[in-house]
């Protein structure tokens, strides 16, 4: 079998004054292998897996909620007047890099904590507090520049765009009238009684904010990200699609939307290379191709499903207990899954997760459904990006709490190592595993 190495990051001990004997080398050997075949417990042996205990932050230093983005720790603090934002280096020990405080628009009831996020995006940091988003710089957490409305990231491009919906003037909805209707919303989320008369669209250099292009279609659309080594912005509206270059706001592509039964589309959304746009009123989608926009498929959604499944970045059709995945591409079913199981893309793979308890049960293959990797055991998923390792967790006995994980392109499942006991909600990246525990905030570094 393959030894584990402990600690791939440790220092080197000092060179020994004299070189120990051969036995004693194949006695140390033999002793490790024993150890390993133990403490795996029948999880799959990997080859230079570092589990390391890297120390704890102090809680009264790091209250509210963690977050892990680009190999830096950042602890979130809603207790005062305005949310704090520090950001932690995860040495050893790990040390406070700087703190910033973000401006609380509307007073600190109107944060809430689950609204604010961190984005590393390059040199700067994105700091979103409900929708307003402040760009700070990454190293020193000096304040760059802000936006009254949120800022969606062009990764790789040093660039961002904005939606912003202008609306009719004396429209806005009396709430406490109370009066029935539809509404609509602005990008800071005031209510309206009719739909806005314009949607600008912006694209915004994210070292400094200024703005490098802005679109302006009538009426409201909806704006996605096209990811790729040349990123885009998809504009879906009520009459066609565009597809402009990320940087330059260049049209690339356009292509008219058709009308189903007399209605044009009421939104639109990306689901990895495919562009999924809805018809509300007949209940169908339509789907093109996001770089070129060929139109790939069309398909009947049912307007109302009793028990439906919670699918992340997954197309699915139907209900727990009887549920089809689709295929982006074609619209046609790849399989069924017949459990009530909710699904999201994790590792590469698709994880399915009891509707019920909220425990992970199998990763399957996202093509056939085939199980590539068995969970059972394990009874919690570490929060995480889908495209990073997916961290499970599970009590060990006398409150203890062991890790493994499943990285991207291989399907077994890690062994990691044993925590201490009393830990809470932890966040896990590619590198790095933070938990919360008793007064203060644990971290440990892994590699695989």
């Amino acid at each position: 079998m393959a030894l584990i190495e402990l600690d791939r990051e440790a220092p080197p001990d000092p060179p020994p004054t004299a070189r120990p004997p051969l036995a004693a080398h194949r006695r140390t050997g033999l002793l490790i292998t024993l150890v390993l075949l133990a403490v795996l417990g029948g999880a799959a042996p990997a080859a230079g897996i570092c589990w390391r205990y890297l120390g704890a932050i102090a809680s009264a230093a790091a209250p509210g909620p963690i977050q892990l983005a680009g190999g830096q720790l950042y602890t979130i603090d809603t207790t005062g007047t305005e949310p704090a934002v520090t950001a932690w280096s995860p040495g050893r020990p790990p040390a406070r890099r700087w703190t910033t405080r973000l401006p609380a628009r509307g007073g600190p009831a109107a944060v809430p904590v689950a609204s604010v996020t961190v984005r590393p995006a390059g040199e700067v940091v994105l700091l979103t507090a409900g929708v307003a988003t402040t760009a700070v710089d990454a190293a020193t957490g000096r304040v760059r520049w802000s936006s009254p409305i949120a800022v969606q990231v062009l990764a790789g491009s040093g660039a961002g765009v904005t939606v912003d919906r202008v609306f009719r003037p004396g429209t806005g909805y009396d709430q406490e009238s109370g009066d029935p209707g539809p509404l609509y919303f602005s990008a800071t989320g005031e209510p309206h009684t009719e739909p806005p008369l314009r949607t600008e669209v912006r694209g915004v250099d994210l070292s400094d904010g200024r703005t490098l292009w802005t679109a302006a279609p009538g009426g409201s659309v909806t704006v996605d990200v096209v990811p790729g080594d040349d990123p885009a912005v998809l504009i879906t509206s009520s009459g066609r699609l565009t597809l402009v270059a990320g940087r330059s706001g260049r049209t690339l592509r356009e292509t008219a939307l058709p009308r189903l039964a007399g209605h044009g589309p009421t939104g639109g959304s990306l689901l990895g290379d495919v562009a999924l746009v809805s018809y509300r009123e007949s209940g169908r989608q339509v789907a093109f191709q996001a770089r070129t926009l060929r139109r790939l498929w069309q398909r009947q959604v049912p307007d109302l499903v009793a028990d439906p499944a919670d699918c992340q970045d997954v197309l699915c059709d139907g209900a727990h207990g009887d549920l089809r995945v689709l295929d982006p591409a074609t619209g046609r079913a790849r399989w069924r899954v017949q459990e009530d199981v909710d699904l999201a893309v994790r590792a590469g793979y698709v994880l399915e997760t009891d509707a019920a308890s909220g425990e992970p049960v199998r990763l399957t293959d996202p093509s056939t459904g085939a199980t590539r990797v068995d969970l059972a055991g394990w009874t919690e998923e570490v929060a995480g990006a889908p495209d990073q390792p997916l961290v499970l967790r599970r009590d060990e006995g006398r409150g203890a709490q062991a890790f493994a994980a499943v990285v991207p392109g291989h399907a077994e499942i890690h062994r990691l190592g044993v925590a201490g006991t009393g830990l809470g909600d932890c966040q896990a990246d590619a590198r790095y595993l933070a938990c919360r525990a008793s007064g203060e905030l644990r971290i440990w570094a892994y590699r695989i």
